[in-house]
């Protein structure tokens, strides 16, 4: 049952970044080139191919479990920069409904970025490739 639920587990956390990649990034890649220019972002076009590369196969690597650690790592790089450049609610007015709503985001941000770096620190859990190759090892 644990093997059970840590899959499911793990398929929630990384849902957001495969269907943003899937679904946003890659269908509208050049309205998200511009956006991110206006945002100040560098090297826009490269950053987006590595921010889908991040979050594609850091969203495989989590849900599966294999490498996991360093599949949680580039999803968390990718929080961070997503959280600086577009959930900058500290450069906002505090009394503003868009602050509101960006400090929300940035929070939404920083629980998931958590989830990752408990994985970091443990491991993807039962049910991974990760898990099941650890138990079959001879130490």
């Amino acid at each position: 049952m644990s093997a059970l639920l840590s899959f499911l587990g793990r398929v929630m956390l990384v849902a957001i970044f495969a269907m943003s990649a899937l679904g946003n990034m890659i269908p509208h890649f050049n309205g998200i080139v511009k956006e991110m220019e206006g945002r100040g972002v560098p090297y826009s076009q490269y950053a987006l191919y590595g921010a889908i590369v991040f979050c594609i196969a850091g969203s495989i690597s989590v849900a599966i479990g294999i490498i996991a650690r360093f599949g949680a790592l580039l999803l968390l790089i990718f929080l961070g920069a997503a959280t600086y450049y577009f959930h900058a609610f500290w450069k906002m007015d505090p009394g503003s409904a868009e602050y509101q709503m960006e400090m929300i985001n940035a929070l939404k941000n920083l629980a998931i970025a958590g989830a990752m770096l408990f994985i970091i620190a443990n491991g993807a859990g039962a049910g991974s490739v990760d898990y099941m190759r650890r138990r079959q090892l001879p130490y």
